[in-house]
């Protein structure tokens, strides 16, 4: 029994949730998910909780069953919370603004980059911090994409932490060359 799928998801209070056979559809106050299940792995509500298991122990059956299980928790956390990647902007002239949906990135390049955001994921700057992006919505995937989207333009390098990282992102720096420019 997979560890993660045996452990039963319990429904906050203003969250709704209606299977259909194989498929799960979750409403809360910030939005609403659908997700079609595999039909090897069954979902079952009753008095608040949902219970996920499997038909067989296949090997793929197995691997399915504590995903179906992390997937229908993070859509319940996200209808009822919503998720948020925090993002720093770290170098001499590189910079982010937003308007609306879309972001315009200044990292260096010949040319700006803009990129809109995908539908139900939302893009600002922080007021307090700067240089700070907020990518937030209610889809773990969606966020998690995009926000890696934007990282993947400038990754954070080793030798002087320049690029975008995430907040509280650990970047392991490396000594350049004149460190070790007295050995011969």
């Amino acid at each position: 029994m997979s560890r993660i799928g045996k452990q039963p998801i319990t429904v906050p209070e203003g969250v709704e949730i209606t299977i259909n056979g194989n498929h799960i559809k979750v409403k809360g106050v910030k939005g609403e998910l659908e997700h079609t299940i595999n039909p090897e792995i069954t979902v079952k509500l009753s008095d608040g909780i949902i219970q996920v298991t499997r038909d067989s122990g296949e090997p793929k059956s197995r691997a399915l069953h504590g995903l179906i299980r992390a997937l229908i928790s993070n859509m319940i956390e996200g209808v009822s919370k919503g998720f948020e990647k925090r993002m720093e902007i770290i170098g001499v002239g590189y910079r982010a603004q937003t308007s609306g949906r879309k972001i315009t990135l200044n990292l260096g390049f010949s040319h700006p980059i803009e990129l809109e955001a995908p539908e139900g994921v939302a893009v600002e700057m922080d007021k307090d911090a700067k240089n700070t992006i907020i990518v937030s919505g209610i889809d773990k995937q969606a966020v998690g994409q995009f926000s890696a989207i934007i990282r993947e333009f400038r990754p954070p390098e080793p030798y002087k932490g320049k690029g975008i990282r995430y907040v509280g992102e650990h970047v392991a720096r490396k000594a350049g060359k004149a460190a070790g420019a007295g050995k011969e």
